[in-house]
């Protein structure tokens, strides 16, 4: 499996992981290490909820081309796409931050992107919507 660590950026600036507080906060990591266990953790859990989000995509699509699916498959198939579509979010945001900033200026700072992440705020270098 690869690992997506960027070690040039990931000392830098805190990372993104892929699951949330158990109070539904973002949680960072902030290490110096390169490649550490949590991090490694972190790679495998991205892979798998990407993975997870094209099974279940594919899963779903044979429920919403049916129509005479009951409602309650149909429900629980968006129940379950809107799981996947948070996770590969979070993903995208996570790995955005890590790429390095084109103008080799770091715009955000970790307290600014914990504070923002509350609203929506469209991120320069991500291009997406947190």
């Amino acid at each position: 499996m690869e690992h997506t660590t960027d070690h040039a950026t990931a000392a830098a600036s805190p990372r993104l992981l892929p699951w949330p507080s158990p109070d539904g906060k973002p949680c960072y990591l902030v290490t110096d290490s390169r490649g550490g266990y949590l991090s490694r953790l972190a790679d495998d859990l991205e892979a798998t909820q990407l993975a997870t989000g094209a099974d279940v995509l594919g899963l779903a699509r044979a429920v919403l081309d049916d129509p005479a699916s009951p409602y309650t498959e149909v429900r629980y198939a968006g129940l379950r796409l809107a799981e996947c579509l948070t996770d590969a979010l979070r993903v995208a945001e996570s790995r955005g931050l890590r790429l390095p900033d084109p103008d080799g200026e770091d715009t955000e700072d970790a307290g600014e992107r914990e504070a923002a992440h509350d609203r929506p705020v469209r991120s320069r270098r991500a291009g997406l919507w947190s």
